[in-house]
């Protein structure tokens, strides 16, 4: 899906920070935003692929920083900050979207080990990315916050149990935080995806991938893009009067 990205007034020349943004959601992110004259950092675990991802927004003509590290690392946090304001300046549209461990397990045969690895992976990390730059945030009274839940965070399905809770976690930190820093200025707010085209659904036959779309009303599957574009308005000024709330990404599959 090649994206024409939507240019919204207002975010050029503003700063970025998308954890988890190598691949997938994260750096359709990153594109979206840096089309838009965002000043991007993008950070993963894999220097290589975030340096591609760089690479690709610069020879673009967009403006970004290779910030790699490990998101559920309280010290690695606090040196990209240190990176990332000294190389594009103070953060002000932050999107930790580091995680994704879904796959399906029996809860019966869920390993306590699994189970705190994916809560620090999807939901721990998302606090220790959110604790070290709204601080910065409070101090300037400006801020725009994009938190990653997913559709297993707002009914039961087919991912496993421990990252469910973490998903629905994020949904209930981003209403908790929201209703905390409106009144300093800072908007907190939620995606919750379905099915979005990754290696894993791409690497399906296609028989079973229209299945699969066959499921949702507008007859597809998401797309990064389609998450990216969501993000380009609630980090924008024309959500300016929306905070705490979750956007159910589901291709109509989630309503209500």
């Amino acid at each position: 899906m090649t994206t024409d990205w939507p240019i919204h007034p207002g975010l050029a020349g503003r700063v970025a920070l998308v954890t988890g943004g190598s691949r997938g959601i994260g750096a359709a992110t990153c594109h979206a935003l840096a089309a838009n004259g965002v000043k991007v950092a993008v950070t993963g675990r894999d220097a290589e692929a975030v340096a591609r991802v760089v690479a690709s927004i610069t020879g673009e003509g967009g403006q970004a920083l290779a910030a790699p590290g490990d998101v559920t690392d309280a010290a690695a946090l606090a040196r990209i900050h240190a990176e990332v304001e000294a190389g594009l300046g103070p953060v002000e549209i932050l999107a930790p979207f580091a995680g994704g461990q879904g796959a399906p397990a029996p809860t019966a045969g869920l390993d306590p080990e699994r189970w705190r690895a994916v809560l620090e992976s999807d939901l721990t990390s998302v606090f220790l990315t959110v604790h070290e730059f709204l601080p910065g945030m409070l101090r300037r009274r400006a801020g725009s916050i994009i938190l990653m839940s997913s559709t297993a965070g707002r009914r039961p399905g087919g991912a496993n149990a421990a990252y469910a809770a973490a998903k629905a976690g994020v949904v209930m930190f981003a209403r908790h935080l929201a209703a905390e820093v409106g009144g300093d200025g800072v908007r907190v707010n939620c995606l919750a995806p379905s099915a979005v085209l990754n290696d894993k659904l791409a690497a399906l036959p296609a028989e079973r991938l229209a299945q699969l779309a066959a499921t949702f009303p507008l007859g597809r599957v998401g797309h990064p893009d389609d998450v990216a574009q969501a993000v380009l308005y609630l980090a924008s000024p024309a959500s300016s009067w929306v905070t705490g709330a979750t956007l159910d990404l589901t291709g109509g599959r989630v309503a209500g």
